[in-house]
C-alpha cells in the first residue's frame, strides 16, 4: 500500500458517521468486540449444556430398586448349550444306587415299613408359631454411605466378618447401638447392581425368624451395600468344619434344631410367597447361627423369583460345586426342587460333619452322597455320623434324618418332596425321639413306649 492509500484509509476510517456521529473506526470496532463476545456467550452456553446432559445420564444409570429384575432366561425345556459353573471344580460322579431301596433298608431296620414313611404333600409350615410373619417395613430404611462408614470405622479391615466372590460382609454398630452385618458388593462387571436388586426383591418385603433380615440398603455413587440384621454365632460351616476341638457343640438335639429352622425358611420361600423364591446357593456357610443355635438362611444373591408353577430354563448355573442339582447343572432346569436338593446334602453335611465334596479323603469318600448310600445300602447307618458327637442319636432319629435327606436328593426331581412335606416329616422324626427317650427312662413301661412310637411312626402313612 502507497502513502496516498494509507492517507485514504485513515481519512475515509476518520470520517464521522450518522451513528451519533461516531467515527466509521469507532463503529468497526465496536461490531469487531460485540461479534467475539457474542461467539464467547454462545461457547460457553454449548459447554454448559453439554455438562448437564452428561450429569443426567451418569444419574439416570442408577435403575430404581423397585424395577422388575432383568434376567434372560429360555422358556423351553431344550437343554441349554455348555451352561458356565461358578464353581469350575470338575464333576465327581454319583454313584447309580436305588434311592428306593436304601429308603427301605433304613424303613424296614428301624421297624418300619415304607410305605409308613409317605406323608401326604402339604403347603403347611409345621405346627405352634412357625407361620411366617410379613413385614410392614416396606423397602427398609435407605442408609447414607457416611452412616454406614461411619458405623464400620471406615470399611476397615478389622470389621470383616465375611468375604464372597460378589462382596464383602463388615460388621458394624449403628448410632442408636443397633449391631448390624453391612455387604458392600463389588461392582464386578455389573454383576453388584443385580444382586442388589435380586437380593431386595426377595427378601427386602419378608420377615420369617429363619430368614435373615434386610434392615436396609445404600445406593450412593458406585457404592451398592445392604445393611442386614447382625447374626452373632457365626455361620455353619465353621461350626462343622474349623476347628472346635474333638467334642463338637452341636448335639444331635442342636442340629436337628438347624435341619429343621433351615427347612421353616426355605418352605416359607417356596410356598408362602407370591412370586416363590429359588434361593439357588443352598450351603451350610449360609446358614448363620444365633446364641441359641437357631438358623437363619442368608445370602439371596443368587436368588431366583419364579411364578407358581413354572420351571426356568437358564444359561447360566449359578451355585456352589457339591450342592447343585444334577438336572439343574446339567441342563439349567430351575425350579424349587433344585434348593430340596441341595437341603438333602446339607442334611448328610450336618449329620456327618463332612464336607459335600472332599478331596483329601481317600477313593470312595470323596463325594458326601455316594459315601453315604454305599454305608446305608450295607446297613451301617451308624458310622455316617459325625465322630465329634459325643453322645450317638436315637436309631429311629438318626434313619428318619437319613430318609429324609435320601428323598430329598433323589435323581428324580419330580420324586423329591416339598419343603412343607420335609417339615412334617422331621416333625415326626422329632416326636419318635422324644417318645424313645422316654421309653428309656422309664424301663417298666417299655413295651408301651414301643408301642407308642410305632403309632407315632403309622401316622406318617
Amino acid at each position: 500500500m502507497s502513502v496516498y492509500d494509507a492517507a485514504f484509509v485513515n481519512t475515509e476510517l476518520s470520517k464521522s458517521t450518522s451513528i451519533f456521529g461516531l467515527k466509521l473506526w469507532v463503529v468497526i470496532g465496536i461490531l469487531l468486540g460485540s461479534f467475539i463476545v457474542l461467539t464467547l456467550f454462545l461457547l460457553s452456553l454449548c459447554l454448559i449444556t453439554r455438562r448437564k446432559s452428561r450429569r443426567h445420564r451418569h444419574l439416570g444409570s442408577t435403575p430404581p430398586v423397585s424395577k422388575e429384575i432383568q434376567e434372560i432366561v429360555h422358556h423351553h425345556h431344550h437343554p441349554p448349550a455348555a451352561p458356565d459353573h461358578q464353581h469350575k471344580a470338575p464333576p465327581v460322579p454319583e454313584v447309580q444306587v436305588d434311592t428306593g431301596k436304601l429308603e427301605h433298608i433304613l424303613a424296614f431296620s428301624s421297624g418300619e415299613s415304607k410305605g409308613h414313611t409317605s406323608v401326604s404333600e402339604t403347603t403347611s409350615f409345621g405346627s405352634g408359631n412357625v407361620g411366617p410373619e410379613v413385614s410392614h417395613l416396606g423397602w427398609g430404611r435407605w442408609y447414607t454411605l457416611r452412616e454406614l462408614e461411619l458405623a464400620t470405622s471406615g470399611l476397615c479391615e478389622e470389621n470383616v466378618i465375611g468375604e464372597g466372590g460378589y462382596g464383602i460382609v463388615y460388621h458394624g454398630v449403628l448410632t442408636d447401638g443397633t449391631n448390624v452385618a453391612v455387604k458392600n458388593l463389588l461392582n464386578n462387571k455389573g454383576q453388584a447392581e443385580k444382586e442388589f436388586k435380586v437380593e431386595v426383591e426377595a427378601i427386602g418385603r419378608v420377615r420369617h425368624k429363619n430368614l435373615v433380615r434386610l434392615l436396609g440398603y445404600c445406593v450412593e455413587g458406585a457404592y451398592r451395600m445392604l445393611v442386614y440384621e447382625y447374626v452373632d454365632n457365626g455361620n455353619l460351616e465353621q461350626w462343622l468344619h474349623g476347628d472346635v476341638g474333638d467334642v463338637s457343640p452341636l448335639t444331635w438335639d442342636i442340629r436337628m434344631n438347624i435341619i429343621l429352622g433351615t427347612a421353616r425358611g426355605l418352605a416359607y420361600l417356596h410356598e408362602g410367597l407370591e412370586p416363590k423364591v429359588v434361593h439357588r446357593d443352598v450351603k451350610s456357610s449360609n446358614i448363620l447361627l444365633d446364641r441359641q443355635w437357631n438358623s437363619k438362611v442368608s445370602d439371596f444373591g443368587l436368588a431366583k423369583l419364579l411364578c407358581s408353577e413354572r420351571s426356568y430354563v437358564t444359561t447360566r448355573v449359578m451355585g456352589t460345586f457339591g450342592y447343585v442339582a444334577p438336572e439343574y447343572a446339567c441342563t439349567g432346569m430351575l425350579n424349587e426342587k433344585s434348593d430340596v436338593y441341595s437341603f438333602g446334602i446339607l442334611i448328610m453335611e450336618i449329620i456327618s460333619g463332612r464336607s459335600p465334596v472332599d478331596y483329601s479323603r481317600p477313593q470312595g469318600e470323596v463325594n458326601l452322597v455316594e459315601w453315604l448310600k454305599t454305608l446305608i445300602g450295607n446297613r451301617k447307618s451308624e458310622v455316617v455320623v459325625d465322630p465329634k458327637l459325643l453322645e450317638m442319636p436315637a436309631t429311629k432319629a438318626l434313619k428318619r434324618a437319613l430318609l429324609v435327606a435320601l428323598k430329598c436328593v433323589d435323581p428324580d426331581a419330580t420324586k423329591r418332596p416339598k419343603m412343607g412335606h420335609v417339615i412334617h416329616m422331621l416333625e415326626a422324626d422329632d416326636l419318635l425321639f422324644r417318645d424313645e427317650r422316654r421309653a428309656a427312662t422309664e424301663p417298666s413301661d417299655s413295651h408301651s413306649g414301643n408301642r407308642q412310637s410305632n403309632r407315632n411312626a403309622s401316622k406318617l402313612g
